[in-house]
C-alpha cells in the first residue's frame, strides 16, 4: 500500500495498524520515502541481514547460482581497478 505523507498523518491510527499487516509506503511529491512496517516484521529481516552460512551448508543449486552471478554492467569499471592490483 502507498499513501502520501498527508493521509499517512491523517490517517496515522488506521495505517499503523494496516502495517502490522503489510509494508506500507509513504510518499513525498509522488516519491517513495519511508516504509512503515511491523517491530515483529523489521526484527525478521534484521536476522537476515546477520544470518551467517558455512559454504558447507550450501546446496548444490545454490553454489551454481552463485558461480553463474556477475556484476551489473555499471560495476564493470571496477574490473579495470584490479587489474594492476596486488595483495
Amino acid at each position: 500500500m502507498r499513501v502520501s505523507t498527508a493521509d499517512f498523518i491523517r490517517n496515522y491510527s488506521a495505517l499503523t495498524d494496516r502495517a502490522l499487516a503489510e509494508p506500507v509506503t509513504i510518499t513525498k511529491h509522488g516519491r517513495d520515502r519511508l516504509v512503515v512496517v511491523s517491530a515483529a516484521e523489521y526484527e525478521r529481516l534484521k536476522r537476515r541481514d546477520r544470518r551467517v552460512v558455512s559454504p558447507a551448508d550450501l546446496t548444490d543449486e545454490e553454489v551454481a547460482l552463485i558461480a553463474e552471478a556477475g556484476a551489473p554492467v555499471e560495476y564493470g569499471r571496477l574490473d579495470d581497478e584490479l587489474e594492476d592490483w596486488t595483495p
